[in-house]
């Protein structure tokens, strides 16, 4: 004889209250601006263990991936990010190019760097499309891609500010050139001639900071938060 198993009406009580919270945040929809969306995230899991913060996030992840922008992966590393932070709900993009074409048409991509493709220079000339985003995003490891959309992310109190050059100097006089100017960067990848550093906290491509920094071909492509 097969055996019921037995009820447990409190946690039936925990993952309805769960699922009706689900429903009405799918119902509010999205925030008007990325940077909102961050700054309000970034108190939500304020408090909350590891473990809490990771599944609070795998939730929150997917209800972003419904109401959002449509979500495109290019790379292998984005593809596991992805999955792990907005579920399966992506589409997989061939080439960068192709990623970057769905973005200046509404869409958001979560992009790999890679030295063996230079797509983030394509930025410089394109101001419409910006890093939004950069994932792991917690701070502690280096960020393996990049989520580009056609839109300009504020400031959220915690951020880092993504700058590529086609500046031949070695990375130290580079490195030194910004300190000299008051910027606090790290080297990040090269690919294809060009180089991408983070810049610490949140700084405009207008930055004056940024006026007579090494290289012809310069500049901001967009900023992320950290959490």
């Amino acid at each position: 004889m097969l055996n019921a198993p037995p009820e447990d009406a409190a946690r039936l009580a925990l993952d309805r209250a769960l699922a009706q919270a689900v429903r009405a945040r799918l119902t509010a929809g999205p925030r008007p601006t990325v940077d909102a969306d961050a700054i309000a995230l970034r108190d939500a899991l304020k408090g909350l263990k590891p473990a809490e913060a990771s599944a609070a996030r795998s939730v929150l992840g997917r209800l972003d991936a419904a109401t959002g922008p449509r979500l495109i992966v290019w790379g292998p590393a984005s593809q596991v990010l992805a999955a792990d932070r907005y579920g399966l709900s992506a589409r997989i993009a061939a080439k960068p190019e192709a990623a970057l074409k769905a973005v200046r048409d509404g869409a958001r991509a979560l992009m790999d760097l890679t030295p063996s493709n230079a797509w983030f220079g394509r930025l410089l000339a394109e101001p419409a499309l910006r890093v939004i985003a950069a994932l792991p995003d917690h701070g502690a490891g280096v960020p393996r891609s990049l989520l580009v959309q056609k839109t300009q992310p504020g400031p959220t109190g915690h951020d880092r500010t993504f700058w590529a050059t086609d500046s031949s100097l070695p990375n130290s006089r580079i490195l030194d050139a910004l300190a000299d100017a008051g910027l606090a960067a790290t080297p990040l990848i090269e690919a294809g001639g060009l180089k991408l550093f983070v810049l610490a906290g949140y700084v405009q491509a207008e930055d004056g900071r940024l006026n007579g920094a090494p290289g012809t071909l310069s500049g901001v492509i967009g900023a992320a938060p950290l959490f």
